[in-house]
């Protein structure tokens, strides 16, 4: 005879035999009888985080390399709401992610104790459309299968199911099955006929690539377009995942500064985007465009996120006769070893130069992470994350996320000073499950991105007290200390040839290490003051010339 099963045991089996085989917690007393039941579970891997916003970052960064959803176990709404920064993020990469979030029992919520709080509302910010409490113990696994099964319908999502103590303790329950996700749609004939004839008309084409357009099989069938056509490729800003690197088509990335995106479509006739939205500003400036696709271009969308990106480009393929075309793909190349003064741009080619094949790279440099993109575009294939919602402190919780996805990948973090400062309780989860990633933390001790934000919008009268609010220099901070604290190898460096020393021995030693590199703000002092007024003119230049500024300030 079987033995009976408590909501929280029959919820864990449910969530197994569903895939999902990792919880990051951070629990409270309404989520015991859960903790309880993972010693009932040895298929689920338990990872506890000190911090709830590097919960739900690390399960962000597992889905993305995992390509299925972790589970993160919140308390109460207090709970989630510390969580929601990387859940924004989450959200807006299309992650696939279940939140159980834990509640006061039934019976208790009308008593009004110091943590109650209104979790559905606070939840809906970042799983607008699946939300639910469980109000009894036998409706709760049909509930977490019905959450499941919207996180991982396209486009996925972040289904957070509300736990009451007293449905989690409940006798009786019984595990549930999620029923198969059905395959996504594919591009409608009328709408690749519609393409083909853009594309074939010679105007000039470029194609946006975001979400699963970016994997290698769309990428392949995207470049064939290119190649035959003379489509160019543009990426979104900030991937939920890229595949790059020696032998993938290169994918030129849309720029962060509107003003260089408007460069980069200046000439573009026809635009059509794959699992991507059209290009806006990332915040509003004063007398600039907000939307950055060009007056008189026409748009087309080849793939909406909820389709197929693979099997639509490749019907767009068949449409224009170029499945025998061969695809241009990266060359490799490596930058050579740094030397000398210490700056980002050496940081990001000791990376190049040193990085293995099938690294990850999980990019949280902000603006000294300017030559990232250049430096690693030749290197051996590997995939990189960037911060999809533009909410900082993702990086170091997106890195245990992948690393525990991937264990047999090296993970290279690369993070700004001040993000770091979001989430820096990650390390101590990355020593406690011992895991493989490298930090590596710009320490120039500036919000620079601030700084270069407060000249694009045209503030007046920039004093000293406004100033002190965008940089680090009030308190000196040591990473490098701090990673030894929390159980990781932490190194401070302030030379080329003490960063490369240092990289050397993080990637040839399994575990977590971190490199405080002490640099120079990308873009200070006169560069700073210069940009905002280099960007103004761009549109009075010949187009060649805004086109070579542009790779020179942003590549």
């Amino acid at each position: 005879m079987s033995k009976k099963m408590n909501g929280a045991q029959a919820l864990m089996k449910t969530l197994v035999d569903a895939g999902v085989e990792v919880c990051f917690s951070n629990p409270g007393t309404s989520e015991m009888h859960f903790v309880a039941a993972l010693d009932s579970e040895p298929k689920m891997r338990a990872v506890l985080a000190l911090f709830e916003g590097v919960a739900t970052g690390a399960a962000d960064g597992y889905a993305r390399m995992a390509g299925k959803p972790a589970a993160t176990l919140l308390h109460l709404g207090c709970g989630l709401g510390n969580g929601l920064a990387n859940l924004h993020n989450a959200r807006k990469g299309k992650v696939p992610m279940i939140n159980i979030v834990g509640d006061h029992a039934t019976y208790h919520v009308k008593y009004d104790a110091q943590l109650q709080s209104d979790i559905e509302t606070v939840a809906r910010n970042v799983s607008p459309e699946f939300v639910r409490t469980s109000q009894s113990t036998d409706e709760l696994c049909s509930d977490a299968a019905n959450a499941l099964t919207a996180a991982q319908t396209f486009p996925n999502k972040i289904s957070t199911l509300i736990l009451p103590a007293d449905v989690s303790w409940g006798e009786g329950a019984k595990p549930a099955t999620v029923p198969t996700i059905p395959a996504a749609p594919v591009a409608d004939d009328a709408i690749i006929e519609e393409i083909a004839k853009a594309i074939k008309s010679g105007k000039k084409t470029a194609m946006l690539l975001g979400g699963r357009a970016l994997r290698e099989p769309s990428l392949i069938e995207a470049a064939k377009v290119a190649a035959k056509h003379g489509v160019k490729l543009f990426a979104e800003t900030f991937p939920t995942r890229i595949e790059r690197g020696a032998g993938l088509p290169p994918v030129e990335r849309i720029a962060y500064l509107a003003e260089l995106v408007g460069v980069q479509l200046a000439d573009i006739k026809n635009l059509i985007t794959v699992d991507a939205k059209p290009p806006v500003s990332f915040f509003a400036y004063p007398g600039k465009k907000s939307y950055l696709v060009p007056d008189g271009c026409n748009l087309f969308e080849l793939a909406s996120e909820e389709q197929d990106t693979s099997k639509s480009l490749n019907k767009l393929v068949n449409a224009l006769d170029a499945n025998d075309t061969k695809p241009a793909l990266q060359e490799a190349s490596r930058p050579g070893r740094p030397r000398g003064k210490l700056t980002a741009e050496k940081v990001c080619k000791a990376v190049g130069h040193f990085m293995p094949e099938d690294s990850i790279i999980v990019d949280e440099a902000i603006t000294s992470g300017l030559m990232l993109n250049a430096m690693t575009a030749g290197a051996p294939r590997h995939d990189m994350i960037t911060l999809t919602g533009g909410a900082i402190g993702q990086g170091l919780p997106s890195s245990i996320g992948a690393a525990i996805a991937c264990p047999d990948r090296p993970v290279i973090a690369l993070i700004g000073d001040g993000t770091a400062m979001y989430t820096n309780q990650a390390l101590w989860t990355m020593a406690a499950e011992n895991l493989n990633v490298t930090s590596i933390i710009f320490h120039n001790a500036s919000y620079s991105v601030l700084n270069i934000e407060l000249e694009r919008v045209g503030a007046e009268s920039i004093g000293e007290k406004a100033k002190s609010q965008l940089d680090l220099k009030g308190a000196h901070l040591n990473f490098a200390q701090l990673a030894q604290g929390m159980g990781v190898h932490g190194t401070r460096v302030t030379t080329a040839d003490e960063l490369n020393k240092a990289l050397k021995y993080a990637l040839n030693h399994k575990g977590p290490n971190l490199i405080e590199v002490m640099v120079p703000e990308s873009l200070n002092g006169t560069k700073r003051k210069v940009l905002p007024w280099v960007l103004k003119s761009l549109p009075g230049l010949p187009l060649p010339l805004t086109r070579a500024l542009k790779k020179k300030i942003a590549p």
